[in-house]
């Protein structure tokens, strides 16, 4: 017997997720929201139309409103305490390709090891439970984590710092985020640097038009969060934040702050000295990624992730059929994005965003009512 127990997260700020890429809905349970918080459920939407398929011809050409709907929980647009649930409506599916290539095993998809834990009772149809659709939920639920923390002016901001050989090497500590942001959505591959962006673009075009795919890196920055918050050992702040964007598909490695260039540093260059400014206790860098010993040292938090290409692509590749047990090759011409990272940063934000907040109502923070 296969028991599923793995579709919730958090503590006290608890999600628990549901739906399949092509089953009728996708949704979001949440539970632990402090009741009487006033919600802009405009932003919620913005949140979704940043994260939907079909939004340029960069991504892919399935085309989904995903307009939000509250089922529960959400009271003249404040919260009430009880459990919220969202959901939008998968419209735009088409499960022929899925049914097609039923038997066949693809490279470096979940057909196998989904087929060897489940025995094939999963919904196999545009990947099911193990799609990057499922991220909708995320994203529903991580915006209004995000409208909670912003009463506490503790801002997350994630952009596209690589596309394959393209990289923005430049460094945004001192630019505020209301300025990222705009630089941000001017750019298809939301990347903050105008000429890098022309770049980015330019190889997304041409992989797309090669029918390959593309991966890439996400940096991702959060100001305001207080000191002292997370804890030692396996409630370490940078393994809640890691266990929850592990939990994106297609999310293959993180680092924080220095991240793997400390392997190659001495301790007289890693370290961050602590110095007083302002009457405030700081670091004279930031090499830790603010956080020590799993908690927060009251300098911004900053990670980056490694975001693999799509599986799914357009030029013939080995595979298996099992159902006829033979060696052959597989040419998918579904709908697929030819790289994700765009549309992985909101999800990003989304995450960091419900860890966060479920940190600080650990710790007592955020009161239960406002």
């Amino acid at each position: 017997m296969i028991l599923v127990v793995d579709n919730s997260l958090g503590t006290l700020f608890k999600l628990t997720s549901f739906g399949e890429s092509h089953g009728d809905v996708i949704g979001i349970i949440i539970d632990g929201t402090p009741a009487g918080i006033e919600l802009d459920l405009d932003n919620i939407q913005k949140q979704m139309d940043m994260r939907k398929p079909g939004q340029s011809h960069l991504t892919t050409s399935r085309k989904e409103e995903d307009k939000v709907k509250v089922l529960s929980g959400i009271f003249n647009n404040k919260t009430t305490g009880a459990p919220i649930c969202l959901i939008i409506k998968n419209e735009d599916r088409d499960s022929s390709e899925y049914e097609k290539f039923r038997n066949y095993l693809r490279p470096s998809h979940i057909d196998y090891t989904a087929l060897k834990k489940y025995g094939g009772f999963n919904d196999y149809r545009g990947s099911g439970r193990f799609s990057g659709r499922i991220t909708a939920g995320f994203v529903m639920a991580g915006a209004i984590a995000k409208q909670v923390l912003r009463k506490f002016e503790i801002m997350i901001f994630a952009y596209t710092k690589r596309i394959g050989n393209v990289i923005d090497e430049n460094s945004y500590d001192e630019i505020k985020i209301e300025t990222l942001l705009e630089l941000r959505e001017k750019s298809l591959v939301r990347a903050v640097n105008t000429e890098k962006s022309k770049f980015m673009k330019g190889l997304v075009e041409d992989v797309k038009i090669e029918r390959d795919s593309i991966g890439g890196v996400i940096s991702c920055i959060i100001r305001g969060f207080p000191v002292g918050k997370g804890g030692p050992i396996f409630n370490s702040l940078e393994s809640n934040i890691s266990k929850a964007i592990f939990s994106i598909p297609a999310i293959k490695g993180i680092e924080f702050g220095a991240g793997f260039n400390a392997a190659s540093m001495k301790g007289s260059e890693h370290n961050d000295p602590w110095i007083l400014k302002g009457g405030k206790i700081i670091t004279s860098k930031n090499d830790s990624g603010g956080i020590i010993g799993g908690i927060s040292t009251g300098m911004p938090i900053e990670f980056s992730i490694a975001v693999k290409p799509t599986a799914s692509i357009g030029l013939p590749q080995k595979t298996v059929n099992i159902g006829t047990m033979e060696n052959t090759e597989i040419e998918f011409s579904g709908r697929h994005d030819p790289c994700i990272v765009p549309r992985v940063i909101p999800v990003v934000e989304a995450m960091v965003a419900v860890v966060l907040l479920d940190c600080l109502l650990i710790d007592g923070f955020i009161p239960r009512v406002f």
